[in-house]
């Protein structure tokens, strides 16, 4: 039998970080009160809201679309803060099919721990790219995902479309 080696060193400072105590600090306003957007891998700022590649992606493109302000649930949200955030989904999954041309997308909202949000206290929607055939074998082998491009490429790749 012949071993596979899959190569991923993003992947380690989840690894580490995931055998100490998480810190209860919200990264996601951290994040909205930094100014350091490409570091935190922030993609746009809005008036409400901001938009954030997934450190941990399920698929290549994950982004995360969040309010600026710690709200965790959707009666929180005034009418500017969820418009603007609908129409951020809506702008973000044009610049994602312009820049790795997926075939289609989930886009969804976990509220609550038991929903599986892992972070309950800071809403955010997920946009995360499918193309057909992305639900390979490998999803059975130890729930081992394959993102074949780096967090930075894609930042580059949607901060050029997003400034068209």
């Amino acid at each position: 039998m012949t071993q596979s080696q899959l190569w991923a060193p993003w992947r380690l400072n989840y690894i580490v970080n995931a055998k100490e105590e998480r810190p209860t600090e919200c990264f996601l306003c951290r994040y909205a009160s930094e100014s350091k957007d490409d570091t935190n891998y922030v993609v746009h700022r809005g008036q409400h809201s901001l938009v954030v590649l997934n450190r941990f992606p399920y698929n290549n493109g994950h982004l995360l679309v969040a309010p600026l302000d710690h709200k965790g649930s959707l009666s929180e949200l005034n009418d500017a803060e969820m418009l603007e955030m609908q129409q951020l989904l809506r702008r973000m999954t044009e610049a994602l099919k312009a820049t790795i041309n997926p075939d289609g997308f989930n886009v969804g909202l976990n509220l609550g721990k038991v929903a599986g949000a892992g972070l309950p206290g800071h809403l955010h929607w997920h946009i995360v790219p499918r193309w057909s055939g992305d639900t390979n074998f490998m999803t059975v082998c130890n729930d081992v995902s394959i993102i074949p491009q780096s967090l930075d490429a894609l930042y580059g790749f949607l901060k050029q479309a997003l400034a068209q």
